[in-house]
């Protein structure tokens, strides 16, 4: 579905959507406001084609006109050019950027086939992910005028309302859907309205001004005592697919179950006042409270309190979006995870009670008993989706059941590392959105704040920032000491590694079975009645083997002679995914997750046992097996002869000895002089059959065999070694 309708486009500057924001008077107490409610995301399974368009352009339009208001809180031109902090780009990056979103996602979905800009759409493409307090280095770019840059957005602007008004429009609009760039592009941008709001936010007073689109609340008082309220047990489930009518970013989807243990949690966000108690208590100039990476970051920064604080001689006050107020002691504490994390620490040693962060279940489990709905098409009962003010409120205007902010006002830190769920798939036009963030150093946020809006503001909605950035984020503790082992986000990333994860529990290429699956199907149908107590699997590398084995035996021992290949077997065992990837080509990867629960054997891990051991050198309790099986074994051991001479002392008299090798002899392996087959022999060629025959004559019988048994192993998405093993069934009779 490609529209290319360039000669179409109508070059127009639209009026400001509907949305736009009131005057307030800085004086006024009542509450910021907008003509209408800032559009919200849309239902994408809802209605016929002309009101998705309608929906759609209203969506689009609301965004990218709130969106260039932000832009206009900036005082003057330097300040486009003047980096707020040193860790990311300046604001006139972010004002191309979100722009440039749109051509580059829809060139990728082919719903365009021209570039707007080259240059443009080159320079404002990436952005910079704050992977740590000091490590960006500056580089130089030629930045356009701001008028520049919006006579490029006008240019988007029409480009992407074209195409709403007259592209091919196939319903419903989901992840597979070409349209779904759009909408992706729409979310991305009002993403970029919370994040840069927060990069004007740490610009420097001179740099910004006053808007009447963007004026805060004026209203603060004496902040409530904070309390604790209690949490049932229960159950958590997130299960967002494809088929819901709502955008999701890659990491919402998927299966996520947890049983979470009751816990007590604070009724309010931590306020100004709250957090007061543990500035004045030394807690910045004493580290003792802190993290090791806390302490990193507080030696780094030499913070001395929470940076939108400012000390002046006549008191506190809090630097809001373009402005110092006196400080607002009832309204939320805005801290990154290091500080939030520290509290929690000086506040369980003054306490004696088991204070911390909450983790993401847990959050989840406050937002269900609270009785929080997602936002329609009324006013917010949060102070979220700019419905209410450019700032935030006092943590007890908005009750939701019994707690306080449940969602909304500021973003709530969590215990818990960003992970994907199982069934977890990139989206292939934007394949590094969440992987990035799959390193257990960027911790969820979870609630929204006053500025988040649309797709943020769902509860199926995942953000995670690393643990020194800001955002307009604070936090609520918890009192529990049940701290649950943090699901582990790591992707293998070793090329063997990956391709062995792959070749064991990955998927099936050329018509060509899974090889650990298949040898155990022959190896049933061979065994037929005889006794299936014990199996061995052994150089069971990742372990698939030994768990369809566990199908059929009481009691499986997977043992291989590296420790890394066992752990991705033992990874499954303890109900872990085991995720990878796997190269495409270049530089390029794909992300893959596979879990026994998708293979059909979680079943059997109770009966699964793995081992690191030598083959040729096994310790003495693994014996009494009525099955081992030595899959494409033999051509990879020092000593072969070694192995063959006492296997048999490992199996039971009536045992089955299954071998399976390519038979591919290198002296990398095997030392020449150690090799069974494969070469000359008086003359006449000695093939690795006949020294398995010479080895095993004195205990087994050959009963079945050589059978021949392919398998594939994926290289690259283009490249793949096609090989065959020869398979032998041998029967231990003395």
């Amino acid at each position: 579905m490609m529209h290319t309708g360039h000669s179409t486009l109508r070059k127009t500057t639209e009026a400001r959507s509907s949305g736009a924001a009131t005057e307030l008077s800085p004086t006024s107490p009542r509450l910021f406001s907008r003509t209408s409610l800032f559009a919200r995301t849309p239902n994408l399974r809802d209605g016929d084609e002309v009101s998705l368009r309608r929906a759609l352009r209203h969506y689009f339009l609301d965004t990218f006109t709130t969106y260039e208001s932000l832009f206009e809180c900036l005082a003057n031109d330097k300040a486009f050019y003047t980096k707020p902090i040193s860790l990311r780009h300046p604001l006139i990056f972010y004002f191309g950027h979100t722009a440039t979103f749109f051509v580059n996602k829809l060139l990728l979905t082919r719903m365009i086939s021209e570039r707007i800009n080259h240059r443009f759409e080159s320079m404002f493409a990436v952005g910079v992910d704050e992977m740590s307090w000091d490590d960006l280095n500056d580089a130089h770019y030629q930045w356009p005028t701001p008028a520049e840059v919006k006579a490029y957005r006008d240019q988007v602007r029409a480009l992407v309302l074209d195409l709403i008004d007259n592209a091919p429009l196939q319903t419903p609009v989901d992840w597979e859907n070409p349209w779904w760039a759009i909408i992706m592009g729409i979310e991305h941008e009002r993403i970029h309205l919370e994040t840069s709001s927060v990069l004007i936010r740490q610009h420097k007073l001179e740099f910004v001004k006053t808007s009447p689109h963007w004026q805060p609340l004026r209203e603060s008082g004496f902040a409530p005592n904070n309390s604790l309220v209690k949490v049932s047990a229960g159950q958590v489930r997130l299960a967002k697919d494809k088929a819901d009518p709502h955008y999701g970013w890659d990491n919402e989807y998927g299966v996520h179950e947890a049983e979470v243990n009751a816990f007590e949690a604070a009724k309010f966000l931590v306020s100004n006042q709250e957090f007061l108690q543990f500035v004045e208590a030394g807690g910045y100039l004493n580290s003792h409270n802190w993290e090791e990476e806390g302490k990193g970051w507080l030696a780094f920064t030499k913070a001395q309190h929470p940076t939108f604080w400012v000390k002046k001689t006549n008191g506190w006050y809090l630097r809001l979006m373009t402005e110092e107020v006196a400080m607002p002691w009832d309204w939320p504490a805005e801290v990154n995870y290091h500080e939030a994390k520290a509290f929690c620490n000086w506040k369980k040693s003054e306490t004696g009670l088991s204070v911390r962060l909450p983790t993401e279940d847990e959050w989840y489990r406050i937002y269900d008993e609270s009785g929080v709905k997602e936002a329609g098409a009324e006013k917010s009962s949060a102070n979220l989706h700019l419905d209410y003010a450019a700032s935030s409120c006092p943590v007890n205007k908005f009750a939701q059941g019994d707690f306080y902010d449940v969602v909304g006002n500021v973003w709530q830190w969590t215990e818990t590392p960003i992970y994907p769920f199982e069934g977890f798939e990139v989206h292939p036009i934007y394949d590094d959105f969440t992987t990035p963030t799959f390193d257990e150093r960027h911790n969820l946020i979870k609630g929204g704040s006053w500025i988040s809006c649309g797709n943020e503001t769902l509860r199926s909605s995942r953000y995670a920032f690393r643990r020194h950035f800001f955002q307009h984020a604070g936090f609520r503790y918890v009192v529990s000491g049940d701290v649950k082992p943090l699901p582990s986000s790591h992707y293998e990333t070793d090329k063997l590694m990956s391709e062995y994860a792959e070749f064991h529990y990955g998927d099936e290429y050329f018509g060509v079975a899974n090889f650990s699956k298949a040898l155990v199907d022959l190896a049933v149908q061979e065994l037929g009645d005889k006794p299936k107590a014990k199996a061995l699997d052994l150089g069971c590398a990742s372990g698939r083997a030994t768990f369809e084995l566990a199908r059929y035996f009481d009691h499986v021992n997977g043992i291989d002679f590296s420790a890394r290949f066992i752990g991705q077997g033992v990874q499954l065992a303890n109900s872990e995914t085991l995720r990878y990837t796997l190269v495409d080509e270049g530089e390029l990867v794909s992300y893959k997750s596979r879990s026994l629960n998708d293979l059909g054997l979680s079943e059997f891990k109770e009966k699964v046992e793995f081992s690191q051991g030598d083959a040729c050198n096994l310790k003495p309790q693994f014996t009494g097996y009525d099955f081992i099986l030595a899959a494409n074994l033999i051509d990879r051991l020092y000593s072969p002869a070694k192995f063959l001479s006492g296997i048999h002392e490992r199996l039971n008299i009536g045992g089955v000895l299954m071998l399976t090798s390519p038979y591919t002899w290198l002296t990398d392996h095997t030392p020449r002089e150690e090799w069974i087959g494969g070469f000359k022999k008086d003359g006449e060629s000695f093939t690795t059959l006949d020294g398995l025959q010479a080895h095993l004559k004195a205990h087994f019988r050959l009963i079945k065999g050589p059978h021949e048994v392919p398998f594939v192993i994926r290289e690259t998405k283009r490249k793949f070694q096609h090989t065959v093993s020869e398979v032998t069934f041998w029967e231990r009779i003395s």
